[in-house]
């Protein structure tokens, strides 16, 4: 068999001390935290609302979650939902699921009860650690989809007294903020029981490098929602790919890593759960990002390494202006998931002194691929340069086996130890996304003399908003249940602050007259809000194909004039 090898101009690019490639990692994604535990015991690892947990402290109730877990019953490769913001105990459940060898299956909190009963039925657990405000949502589900193991998560118990205390007050402020993080439920087990176990036996048998470690939800490049399979390998790897690429950051060095993206998303998880661990970092967790939260701690513990998206950094400067509030400390920012905007840059980097970089990825690869190097020579509107161990090509997208000429467009394919192998029973979807052993990433990028990468369009039809994908299809299933639309094509238009925004174009009973506020509001009741359209166009009719499909190509054009025309 030939293996082909294909030049990796980028690597002249890479910042000074990046190497070009990694050593094989080994163990398993809960061996970081046993090493930052082992080397940094009083360190703190975690912070939420200004409660300090050390590494020894986190490693001890990870030890007791996995023992109270196996034994409820979970065992290695056993499938175990996670519903939860970011939060101490999202850590712990985290780690302590991956301890036994058992699977981790993130999820969205905010999800509707029928997102969340979809994905569900996907992976079929019987395990479920739940946020308070979701355990009913969780206990309704069908007979046919029962979770017989529901264990409820008061996040606020992780909270310092003093807040708890407060927001106890008969005061219509403090009932909301307690209204917003919790919400009593019956009929399951409290989280407090399960760290409150015996400690695993250090002798209970640990993950290898190649055992599943972790189910991602994504929409994927087919638009399908569907479950990217990484192994504590992918994880292990992205991890490794992150510290080489900040040099300047150093493992156990006093590191701060902010939170501020949910830790349910591969972003997130990679980029504020496993690096920070692996970096013996502190870990400032925010439930949700409000820079009323953020801003105090930028006084106190300016963040060494910030993963955010363009609204964030945008929202952040704009409020650290408006307060008086100085952001010089911040040395590292990085952004993903939609392009960031040069003019953004500028500002932010006058205002913090350090770096934002624009970086790219996709759940199925860890997430991250590329990343703009962290120096003088990065490139505005490119996503950067592949991370150290990672090959890219670009082909033909009709014949994904040819290379184009270099500096031509075509689809990116990509190789390294942070792609997944493949969706979680579905072998065939599988198949359809790899070429020759190449991850084809459905986005069409040129690639420049020094390797910088630039995508110029998509393939693949997922709307981007403020970080989260959305498929089309999705959405237009919804849509199409309204009682009055009968048809409906879904796009994403360019958004100042969101990256893209949902929109959508449909059609209506002939002679119906229909507020398109009032479909929002439908729609409102099946999906979750970052995937309901922020504009609907009443239309006569949808371009499409000979064969009846909708050309949402030429539905993006169309609406595109619409608004351009007010």
């Amino acid at each position: 068999m030939i293996t082909y090898d294909p030049p990796r101009p980028w690597i002249r690019s890479y910042a000074e001390g990046v190497p070009a490639d990694l050593p094989p990692v080994s163990g398993s994604l809960v061996d970081i935290v046993a090493a930052s535990a082992r080397d940094y015991p009083d360190a703190p690892a975690l912070q939420f609302f200004g409660l300090e947990t050390t590494y020894r402290r986190l490693e001890e109730q990870i030890d007791r979650a996995a023992a109270a877990l196996h034994a409820r019953g979970v065992r290695a490769g056993d499938p175990v939902a996670i519903v939860l913001p970011n939060c101490p105990q999202h850590i712990v459940a985290f780690y302590a699921v991956l301890r036994l060898g058992a699977v981790v299956v993130e999820h969205n909190p905010i999800y509707t009860p029928r997102e969340l009963r979809k994905q569900f039925e996907d992976h079929g657990a019987k395990h479920a650690i739940v946020w308070s405000k979701v355990v009913a949502t969780v206990q309704e589900f069908p007979a046919d989809l029962v979770v017989p193991d529901l264990i409820s998560v008061d996040v606020t118990e992780a909270m310092p007294l003093r807040l708890r205390l407060a927001m106890r007050l008969p005061i219509a402020k403090a009932r909301e903020s307690r209204a917003a993080l919790t919400e009593s439920v019956t009929g399951v087990t409290p989280w407090r029981r399960i760290v409150g176990h015996e400690p695993l036996p250090a002798s209970h048998p640990r993950p290898t490098v190649d055992d599943l470690a972790i189910i991602q939800y994504t929409s994927g490049t087919t638009g399908t929602p569907k479950g990217a399979a990484l192994t504590h390998r992918n994880l292990l790897a992205n991890a490794a790919q992150a510290q080489a690429w900040v040099p300047s950051i150093q493992r156990g060095k006093g590191c701060v890593v902010y939170a501020v993206l949910p830790m349910f998303h591969a972003y997130g998880l990679t980029l504020c759960l496993t690096f920070a661990m692996s970096m013996g970092a502190r870990l400032v967790l925010f439930p949700k990002f409000d820079p009323d939260l953020v801003l105090p701690v930028v006084k106190k513990h300016p963040a060494t390494f910030l993963p955010l998206v363009p609204p964030i950094a945008d929202r952040l400067l704009s409020a650290a202006r408006a307060k008086g509030v100085s952001l010089t400390g911040i040395e590292i920012a990085i952004s993903g998931a939609m392009a960031l905007p040069h003019e953004l840059v500028v500002p932010f980097e006058e205002a913090t002194g350090g770096h934002l970089v624009e970086g790219y990825g996709l759940s199925e690869c860890s997430p991250v691929l590329m990343a703009n190097p962290v120096a003088d020579n990065r490139v505005p509107g490119t996503v950067g340069l592949p991370l150290p161990g990672t090959e890219c090509r670009v082909v033909d997208p009709d014949h994904p086996t040819a290379d184009v000429a270099p500096g031509e467009r075509g689809e990116l394919l990509v190789r390294g130890p942070q792609v997944f192998s493949g969706y979680y029973g579905r072998p065939e979807e599988t198949e359809h996304v790899f070429v020759d052993g190449w991850f084809r990433t459905g986005d069409i990028v040129t690639i420049d003399e020094d390797g910088f990468v630039r995508i110029v369009d998509r393939i693949k039809e997922l709307i981007i908003t403020g970080g989260f994908n959305v498929a089309p299809t999705e959405v237009e299933i919804a849509l199409r249940q309204h009682p009055l639309v009968k048809d409906a094509a879904v796009v994403g238009l360019p958004s100042q602050h969101a990256g893209e925004e949902v929109v959508a174009a449909v059609i209506v009973d002939e002679g119906a007259e229909v507020d398109p506020e009032f479909i929002r509001e439908f729609v409102r009741g099946i999906l979750t809000p970052y995937k309901v359209p922020r504009r609907i166009f009443v239309v006569d009719e949808l371009p499409k194909s000979l064969i009846g499909k909708v050309l949402r190509k030429q539905v993006r054009e169309l609406l595109e004039a619409r608004v351009d025309a007010g």
